[in-house]
């Protein structure tokens, strides 16, 4: 109790104790959170991550939980969820500031809106901005690195720092932001003037593409696992024999061998479970041990 009125004292935002994290992951799994924070402002996440380094208390921060599996346990200590006190997006000329809470789809609307192309890419990624850049995440050709010009960052003593695209290392789902401790609180991405009725069936396309191509219907996390060089992971899990493998109310989807759903009662376990299936398949049969795409959280 100490903990939670000391943080609700300290924060504009919300706090909630015992926040069931399956609410806010795209494969709608996850125990509780020991104390769930949604920022207002900067000053809340600031005072948040000097408040967990003082007190010796775990701190996990996630955005849409678009690329996670968090444990049936939950997570100990405070969970900080970048969302709506930290979405703000406003325009520079051809570059447009946002913040890390900013949902992509949001982003994109408004760089159509405003006749900026450069994002179209993103269309239909269903993650925050602070979490898209940290992975680079990407799709049709092009990843967030492609456009970030320089990353706001938050570390760990609440101090603000800055870096440019050129620092960040990006590469196939990857940015040297992973290998610390910092977390994203706005993004600056270089655009370009484009008309918006091509920006429009741009945008159209790439919906189509996935609607065609991914299970969209029930919960899933996306592409489960990288795809190795020169190999697409989908196409060697579908060669092992993997499509339809379930555990549970996990299932390998028949449409997209990469994508693992939550047909229904799904947990942690049978996700893990079933991703471990998966690799001793693939990897039995061609050799190749598969990288996770997604984040795991907590205890498995």
């Amino acid at each position: 109790m100490e903990v939670y009125l000391d943080l609700k004292a300290g924060i504009r935002g919300s706090i909630r104790v015992g926040e069931m994290l399956g609410a806010h992951t795209t494969w709608r799994v996850g125990g509780p959170a020991d104390y769930f924070v949604e920022p207002a402002v900067i000053e809340d996440l600031q005072f948040v991550l000097r408040f967990t380094a003082e007190r010796g208390l775990p701190l996990t921060v996630m955005g849409n939980g678009s690329n996670l599996l968090v444990s049936d346990a939950g997570l100990r200590g405070v969970v900080v969820r970048m969302g709506s006190g930290m979405d703000r997006v406003v325009l520079d000329g051809n570059v447009i500031l946002a913040q890390g809470g900013v949902r992509l789809s949001r982003l994109l609307r408004t760089a159509w809106e405003s006749g900026l192309g450069g994002l179209e890419f993103m269309a239909g990624i269903p993650a925050s901005l602070g979490g898209a850049v940290v992975m680079n995440a990407g799709a049709n050709g092009l990843c967030m690195g492609d456009r970030v010009e320089e990353v706001t960052m938050v570390d760990r003593s609440g101090t603000v720092q800055r870096r440019s695209a050129g620092e960040l290392g990006f590469r196939y789902r990857w940015s040297n932001i992973q290998a610390g401790k910092e977390i994203v609180t706005a993004v600056a991405l270089r655009c370009f003037p484009k008309d918006r009725d091509e920006i429009g069936r741009e945008i159209e396309r790439f919906l189509n593409r996935r609607r065609e191509t991914q299970p969209l219907e029930q919960p899933s996390a996306g592409c489960v696992f990288k795809n190795p060089p020169g190999d697409s992971a989908g196409r060697l899990i579908e060669a092992a024999g993997g499509k339809g493998l379930r555990v549970g109310g996990a299932e390998v989807s028949y449409k997209h061998a990469n994508f693992v759903l939550n047909t229904g009662g799904a947990t942690a376990r049978d996700i893990m479970e079933l991703i471990r299936q998966v690799r001793q398949l693939v990897g039995d049969k061609f050799g190749i041990e598969l990288g996770l795409e997604v984040n795991l959280m907590g205890d498995f």
